[in-house]
């Protein structure tokens, strides 16, 4: 079954756009927030955990500065118009590497501390055409999962091919494939013949063309990945991998890309001091592990149907008191669930009759229910229920919510343990 995000999106509450923002500007509503806000944390926490440090840097810059990147040659047909501020035109970044690149510069490097790893959730805008745009995938305003490493070029192979194995941890967390990888090239001849400063759409330097090739064959080869090459697919300044997805309906794109970079730190006068005392030119390798948080959240709602993985699920218990004799237990498990940081919310008799509150929450990891049996046993008991059709009995209040705490830690697509479970049976008012 082919999942649209757009409608889905809509109907589930994650998001939606107005004329009045503006085509391909989508705003995000409470449930979407939640799901972004996890994602988030999730990719940063990953990120820490391998040694990147966080920046925060603005989404605008001077005109020159994308001069000085080659944005402004290559890549001004993508790029806002710039806005004038006095005697200085002031551009909507199409980009983080140019002020990752100046943050780096504002401080004296040692050889010692490379690796230099810098990461940021940061914003950039593309002009797309009204007519290419939709839903999360096409976009003017884009959140992007972006890193910059500064490394020595001994390093750079080790570098990059670490970025492809955090990128295959999450897409295993996430609970999506990889259909394929593409070492994108320029077009045929295109970092070679003079397309100079004055335009074109690749930087014109055969050497550096032919190192960063090597450099990114030597990664894949070294990862035993299968890739595709793909001329006219490069980045203006250098080669990359591209990591494709295929959505439901076939259609293929982009998620992640691992780029190896000489041109940005030639041209921003790049330098760390070496072991010999003398100035040496980094390598910038450039790495989005998720892609724009708005395609991957395109990309997982329709891959899960609107049922993410119970981590990301914005709500991921739901508790129904059959009646109101059994809501004084229902708010005390409420209030257990929140305080052990679980997405709770509950659902009592004035939403409508138990079976028409179990229909509405179908997209809902965890149900919990509690009726006269669960709420005359001993301790706190709970029918419970899960969202693939599973319904593993009547369960203490306690064990449920370790169990739930434990699947949201642990990540992954599972919902819960085999052992113990009774499949199709259910326990005490559940039924």
């Amino acid at each position: 079954m082919h999942h649209d995000h757009r409608r889905l999106g809509r109907e589930l509450d994650l998001f939606d756009t107005d004329p009045l923002m503006g085509a391909g500007l989508p705003y995000w509503l409470p449930d979407g927030a939640v799901v972004r806000h996890t994602l988030e944390e999730y990719i940063r926490e990953a990120e820490r955990a391998a040694g990147y440090r966080h920046v925060y840097s603005p989404v605008l810059g001077k005109r020159e500065l994308y001069e000085i990147s080659g944005h402004w040659s290559h890549y001004s047909d993508d790029m806002f118009p710039p806005m004038r501020l006095g005697a200085e035109e002031m551009v909507l970044r199409p980009s983080l590497c140019p002020h990752h690149a100046l943050i780096y510069r504002s401080r004296s490097h040692s050889y010692r501390e490379l690796p230099l790893r810098m990461a940021e959730l940061g914003g950039m805008y593309r002009s797309e055409l009204s007519g290419v745009l939709g839903g999360l995938t096409r976009v003017r305003s884009i959140q992007l999962n972006d890193a910059h490493i500064f490394c020595t070029l001994e390093q750079a192979v080790d570098e990059a091919r670490a970025a492809l194995e955090l990128i295959a941890r999450a897409y295993a967390d996430l609970g999506i494939r990889a259909t394929r990888h593409r070492l994108s090239l320029p077009a045929e001849g295109g970092g070679e013949k003079g397309e100079g400063e004055g335009g074109g759409k690749y930087v014109a330097d055969p050497e550096l063309w032919r190192r960063a090739t090597a450099l990114l064959r030597e990664v894949l080869d070294g990862s035993g990945i299968p890739y595709e090459a793909a001329e006219g697919e490069a980045a203006f300044y250098g080669p990359k991998i591209d990591v494709q997805i295929t959505d439901p309906a076939g259609r293929e794109a982009t998620l992640s890309t691992v780029q190896i970079d000489f041109h940005q730190p030639e041209r921003f006068d790049l330098h760390y001091i070496g072991p010999d005392g003398a100035k040496h030119r980094p390598v910038m390798v450039h790495r989005s592990i998720i892609g724009s948080v708005e395609r991957v959240v395109a990309h997982l709602i329709e891959q899960h149907g609107g049922a993410f993985p119970a981590w990301l699920a914005p709500v991921q218990l739901l508790i129904l008191p059959v009646s109101e004799a059994q809501a004084h237990k229902g708010e005390k498990l409420l209030r257990q669930a929140r305080h052990q940081g679980l997405r709770a919310e509950l659902a009592g008799p004035e939403h409508g009759t138990l079976g028409a509150r179990i229909r509405a929450a179908r997209l809902v990891p965890y149900q919990a229910v509690i009726g006269e049996r669960e709420a005359e046993a001993d301790g706190d008991v709970v029918a419970v229920r899960l969202r693939d059709g599973r319904r593993p009995g009547a369960v203490p209040a306690a064990e449920l919510l370790a169990r739930i705490a434990a699947r949201v830690a642990a990540r992954g697509p599972e919902l819960w343990d085999a052992e113990g479970e009774t499949a199709g049976v259910g326990g005490g008012d559940a039924a």
